[in-house]
């Protein structure tokens, strides 16, 4: 079936205003509504294409950006996209800012498309003419045709059709670039699913090796174990580590590149240890340290 709404009519006389009235109200309806599925579609990509931030906060910043989206007008939306998703060849904008935490594990992607600065400034214009055309339509439409005259009708007719066809074009490209992002977003979901991600976030091991310990899996059991073992403030090493074997039995000292959880304790710099005599031997003890952030797991 043929998208272009002149093949769709059947033959108006030209003098039969009320009739071209309706024909036009019809077609003024056509563009808009594909102006608010283009609309649509603009926000669920500015929405999605970045997202950066602490690994524990991800997901509310996520839903912030998704509020953010809603409220804005296409222009807002438009100036978004080409300042962070249709960008020139070449051009890097900061993704985690000066305010993100640096004791634990942040997190961020962003997709793009570049373009050469040729195309790029033609995208441009052609996106500034399209909030132009749909302030038209949505403000002005009436004061720029005399839809009670037989030739207003026809002319703000011929607009329409012409106006539909630009629209569309519009959406079939945001549409391509909304595929090429999905795609994208696919291969970033199945790094997400993957063990190194989840060492990543979970644990706080980096892909290198390197143990970001203040989003560290283990650091985060000990915490657990001392919220019930602890007497007067102070946790026994062994009790805990038999605590962790039951409750948390993937987290282990080798994961993070220790022998013992002594060695844990004194690497992440998250807890204070002691020892104090038990039955003749030296019984190892620790507890947190009042100053050090902690990171919900």
């Amino acid at each position: 079936m043929s998208n272009d709404p002149s093949q769709l009519e059947t033959p108006i006389h030209p003098n039969d205003v009320p009739s071209l009235q309706r024909d036009v109200q019809r077609l003024l309806g056509r563009c808009l509504l594909r102006l608010q599925q283009y609309e649509r579609l603009l926000k669920a990509i500015v929405a999605h294409h970045e997202l950066a931030g602490p690994a524990h906060s991800l997901e509310g910043i996520r839903d912030a950006r998704i509020q953010d989206a809603a409220t804005k007008t296409l222009g807002t939306l438009i100036s978004k996209l080409l300042d962070s998703y249709v960008v020139k060849d070449g051009v890097e904008r900061e993704l985690l800012g000066d305010n993100t935490p640096d004791d634990v594990i942040s997190f961020g992607f962003r997709m793009n498309i570049q373009m050469a600065e040729e195309d790029y400034t033609r995208t441009r214009d052609g996106l500034k003419e399209l909030v132009d055309l749909r302030n038209g339509l949505v403000h002005h439409f009436i004061e720029q045709h005399d839809l009670w005259q037989a030739d207003g009708c026809i002319k703000a007719r011929d607009h329409l059709l012409t106006a539909y066809s630009r629209i569309d074009g519009h959406y079939e490209q945001l549409r391509a670039w909304a595929e090429s992002m999905d795609q994208a977003r696919q291969l970033a979901a199945s790094f997400m699913q993957s063990s190194v991600y989840h060492d990543l976030v979970v644990n706080g091991i980096a892909p290198d090796g390197t143990v970001d310990w203040g989003a560290a899996g283990c650091v985060s059991s000990l915490r657990e174990a001392a919220a019930g073992l602890s007497i007067d403030g102070w946790t026994s090493v062994a009790a805990a580590e038999t605590w962790i074997n039951t409750q948390h039995p993937d987290q282990t000292p080798e994961k993070y590149g220790c022998r013992t959880w002594r060695q844990v304790i004194h690497e992440s710099r998250r807890f204070d240890l002691r020892y104090r005599e038990d039955d003749g031997l030296n019984a190892a003890w620790y507890r947190e340290r009042s100053n050090v952030a902690k990171v919900g797991r």
